[in-house]
């Protein structure tokens, strides 16, 4: 661990950083690295929303999503699912982005629904996107966790990616682990394993609070703002009228958990990019911070 903590050199850009995590962490310990398969879109998504704004591209290989002052735009899997693997490159809004919010998430249905949430806040040009992460069980969220990311996300497409199973939540970005809640219901805190979920994905103004609380506002001259997706992956039991199908590589993801090594890894890169964390926030929580947040 000492090479890995010494990496806190002002000097060291952050490429330079999370490269270095990642090489030691392919060597050292289980890596959450797979191939990606595209799914073509027409197949596994439908567009839901957004009047022609949202539209599938390229043999089914590429979506794009856009928002204008009108309206936004978003899709949903065909399917839902009760654990898995799940990875989508996205291309983020670029330029000023300020007041938009790309939205990936998997969600189950009714008045106490479980989530399992990305958001990306957009932001002025040059200023980081901020990507923002929550858990929901039961209806009830407020476990958000904020981070900087350390590339430029509308560049080029990133993997996003979620690793849902009976023993936790990780979400992972370009294979790396940013955020872990773990499956804690022997401590009377409850946890995602009984509804299915469906994936989906917005995009859509929200000028009132994205960007540095609402203070910028969506500048429409920049309008049509896009967001664009390929290489969806699920590698995840496949529910269906109450009944739950798994593939037969299943059991690779469906018991993965975290060594020392790779928590202790998470927690460096946590410390550089972590602007906002629900556990810290006693303002918030007066009465005392959630109970998971004082529990290793």
């Amino acid at each position: 661990m000492n090479s890995i903590l010494n990496l806190t050199d002002k000097s060291m850009d952050r490429s330079t950083f999370i490269l270095s995590i990642l090489l030691t962490r392919t060597a050292t310990t289980t890596t959450f690295f797979s191939p990606v398969y595209a799914g073509t879109f027409d197949m596994e998504f439908d567009i839901t929303w957004g009047d022609g704004r949202g539209k599938v591209l390229n043999n089914g290989e590429l979506l794009t999503l856009s928002l204008d002052r009108a309206s936004g735009s978003g899709f949903q899997s065909k399917k839902e699912y009760l654990f898995g693997k799940i990875d989508m490159q996205l291309k983020l809004v670029p330029g000023n982005s300020a007041g938009t919010v790309t939205a990936y998430y998997l969600k189950s249905k009714g008045d106490t629904w479980d989530e399992i949430d990305f958001e990306f806040l957009g932001n002025l040009t040059g200023d980081p996107y901020v990507m923002h992460t929550n858990v929901y069980t039961q209806g009830k969220g407020d476990r958000e966790q904020q981070f900087n990311l350390w590339f430029d996300p509308t560049a080029d497409f990133h993997t996003y990616s979620v690793l849902w199973n009976p023993h936790h939540i990780v979400f992972l970005v370009d294979g790396i682990a940013i955020r872990q809640f773990k499956n804690l219901e022997h401590r009377g805190i409850q946890y995602p394993k009984l509804q299915p979920m469906r994936l989906y994905s917005s995009l859509w103004n929200a000028d009132q609070w994205a960007t540095r609380g609402g203070l910028v506002k969506t500048d429409w001259s920049n309008a049509p703002f896009t967001a664009s997706y390929r290489n969806f992956r699920a590698d995840a039991c496949v529910s269906f009228a109450g009944k739950s199908s798994c593939p037969a590589s299943s059991p690779r993801w469906f018991t993965q958990k975290l060594d020392l090594t790779a928590e202790d890894k998470m927690r460096v890169v946590q410390s550089k990019f972590m602007v906002y964390n629900y556990c810290t926030d006693t303002k918030r929580f007066p009465q005392g911070v959630p109970k998971e947040c004082n529990i290793h």
